[in-house]
């Protein structure tokens, strides 16, 4: 670096430090070298840094998930939810995986899964009946995914969880359901 570049690099720093820095004037090449000095110096030690940014909205998200949870049944497009959120649907596949960790169709089918779980749980309804009620389009199409999720088919489930609590004695008497579910064991 030459010696008035460098004399003039240690002027910003002083300024930038002091919060008194003249950033829009500052040549490309200083700008570049003096903006993380300038950045840490601006920011407060105890606020925590942002860790992801591109997210939707809390608003948005919690508006998403209930909009999903409300349809879990349903048939459900993801250019419905983008439109709900007002964005294109590339864009909100984006934001909704950047704030749940899942995409909008990952996130659908573990919400179905648990719902199936809990039915198979507290109903003594058929396993065709609940992948209908939780939105799959038939049982095979159930079966496949939810011995992918779980690693083993919902009949087999199904039949580990009685044998379980028969086991311990609670067949006799089930455990209550689930706000919303009535119990039929």
């Amino acid at each position: 670096m030459k010696p008035s570049a460098q004399n003039c690099f240690s002027r910003v720093t002083v300024l930038i430090a002091s919060n008194r820095a003249p950033v829009l004037f500052l040549p490309d090449r200083t700008m570049a070298m003096a903006y993380p000095q300038h950045t840490t110096a601006r920011a407060p030690a105890s606020e925590p840094r942002k860790t992801h940014t591109g997210g939707l909205s809390p608003q948005r998200e919690k508006l998403v998930k209930q909009l999903i949870l409300e349809r879990l049944g349903d048939s459900l497009e993801v250019s419905e939810l983008a439109q709900a959120c007002a964005l294109s649907r590339s864009h909100f596949s984006r934001a909704f995986k950047c704030s749940t960790g899942l995409s909008p169709q990952d996130w659908i089918r573990q919400q179905r899964i648990a719902l199936a779980k809990q039915l198979i749980r507290y109903t003594d309804m058929s396993l065709t009946q609940i992948s209908l009620e939780c939105g799959f389009c038939d049982q095979a199409h159930f079966s496949h995914i939810f011995t992918r999720s779980e690693g083993v088919n919902p009949f087999a489930w199904r039949c580990q969880f009685v044998r379980g609590t028969a086991l311990n004695g609670k067949r006799s008497q089930p455990s209550p359901a689930p706000a919303g579910m009535h119990a039929t064991l």
